[in-house]
Order: C-alpha cells, then structure tokens, then sequence
C-alpha cells in the first residue's frame, strides 16, 4: 500500500482477457499482497476513480476482473497491454482462508460475484488436500455472461462445480433447474438457491459457506442454507458492491453505523443479516 492512503499508485496493463463482451481480466504488475475479498480504488487521471474488487493475485501481479458499466470503466475498457491504470489500496476486510482449512467448503457465487472468490478456489485449487470437500455453485443470467469459463472447467476436474444460467436466449425461461437441454446450453437452468437443496453435506458442524452476489441473490440463498441447518457463523458474505472511497470518509458506503468498507467487505452472517443493504 502506498505510504499515502490518498496517494494512488501506477501499474501497469501486463495482460487484458476478454471474459464476455463487457467484461475483461486485467493482469496488472503490482508487488502488494492482499488478503483474498479485498478491494483495490482504480483510477484514470482526468477521468475518475472506482472501486473494484481483487479477483486473483500472486508474486508481482493482482488481477481485476471489470465490467464497462460506467465512465471510468469505460475508459478503462479503452486501455491495453502496456498501458498504465493508477491504484490505492488494498482495503476492507477478507475471507478468512485459514479457518476453512481441514472443512467442507461451498461457494455460491452469482455473476459478477465469482470475481471476488477467484482467489480462494485458485487457492485450495493449488493446495488441493487441505479441505474435505469443496463446492463450487455459479449462476449466470445467460451462458453469455459466464466469467472464467476456461477455469471453471479447470477446477470441475477436481472440486464439484455447478453452472447454472437464469435463462438460455433460446429457450423459455421457466424451465427448472433440473431440466437439462442437451443443444446450446447442456447444463442447468433456473436460479442458484435452486442448487442448494439437493447438495450433500455429510456434516453440518464441518461445513462453510461463502456467498457474494446481489444483495437480493445472497439474501435467499443464505436462507436455503440456514434451511439445510448451517449455523450462521458458519456463513460468510460479501458486500463488495457498496464499496466507495474504501477508507471510510464518505459515507456512501455505510449501513446504520457500520462502514462496509472499513469492516467489511467480507462479513460474517451473524453481523451481515442485520445490515440491510
């Protein structure tokens, strides 16, 4: 982190991969260290600053993955290899890695939200053995929108992954999540609290669970869990999207009297189901 929390520092583009047509993964040459669940302010000079959350890292580099919804994302959009963005940061809080270790790990990610647990999975991915059992549950809109396809199969090789879409272009949407189409999408369709019903956790006591997504997705699926018996302690979520000025000076961030980029953006279920977003 710089020594000035104001002070942004430069870093340079060292690849861009396109994941959909208004998404891309920027790998970009930084030497900092964060904490998995951690965000990053990026900024363009003349054009503005955003807060984006870190959706891997390793020695030399921390990768964001970005979608063109906005001004300075767009102009972001405009950049490439070798090109220059200007960061501060880490901030917030993360997951604690550590006490998942040796536990039943499942993450259910929606959308955007598998951005911020990249991390993690590459994590127990390249220390394979350090947990008991691990699912990974991901709900898109449309097969369109998937993020990270190429290491969502890498990691189907060795954990249990789910994909599922809220709807394929081509079909009707109420179809069930157990119906599979075997033309242009062989998966399943329907929402992803759809897939919480039908996991197999072998033991409650060993089992954690991190959520991040819309508010409204973290919500109910976060009550499916709580309706298979996970304890609520057992359960973690991300409020990534209220992020802001990251060092909690503005306010925009803040639910009541809590400033989620200070305590969060990570939270544990038992503070989170009383911060209504």
């Amino acid at each position: 982190m710089a020594e000035n929390n104001y002070l942004p520092f430069k870093a340079r583009i060292l690849e861009k991969l396109k994941q959909t047509e208004i998404d891309w993964t920027y790998r970009l040459e930084c030497q900092i260290k964060p904490v998995s669940g951690q965000f990053m302010e990026v900024s363009i000079p003349g054009v503005g600053e955003c807060p984006l959350s870190i959706s891997d890292f390793g020695d030399g580099y921390i990768e964001m993955t970005i979608r063109k919804v906005g001004k300075v994302t767009e102009g972001i959009d405009q950049l490439d290899v070798g090109d220059y963005l200007y960061l501060r940061g880490p901030y917030g809080q993360g997951f604690p890695v550590g006490d998942f270790h040796n536990k039943h790990l499942i993450i259910a990610a929606g959308g955007t939200g598998l951005a911020p647990v990249k991390s993690v999975i590459n994590y127990f991915y390249a220390k394979q053995g350090l947990l008991k059992e691990f699912d990974i549950l991901s709900g898109f809109k449309t097969p369109s929108d998937i993020l990270f396809k190429s290491d969502l199969d890498k990691w189907a090789q060795v954990f249990r992954v789910e994909v599922t879409v809220d709807k394929v272009e081509a079909y009707e949407t109420n179809i069930t999540v157990h119906q599979r189409q075997t033309n242009s999408w062989p998966n399943k369709i329907g929402l992803i609290t759809n897939l919480v019903p039908d996991l197999q956790i072998p033991s409650l006591a060993d089992t954690r669970v991190i959520i991040v997504g819309p508010p409204i997705m973290m919500k109910f699926t976060a009550q499916e869990f709580l309706h298979r018996g996970l304890a609520k302690e057992n359960i973690w979520v991300s409020f990534e999207r209220k992020m802001s000025c990251g060092l909690g000076k503005c306010g925009h961030c803040k639910i009541d009297e809590t400033y989620v980029c200070l305590e969060g953006p990570v939270f544990n279920f038992i503070k989170a189901q009383n911060l209504l977003d």
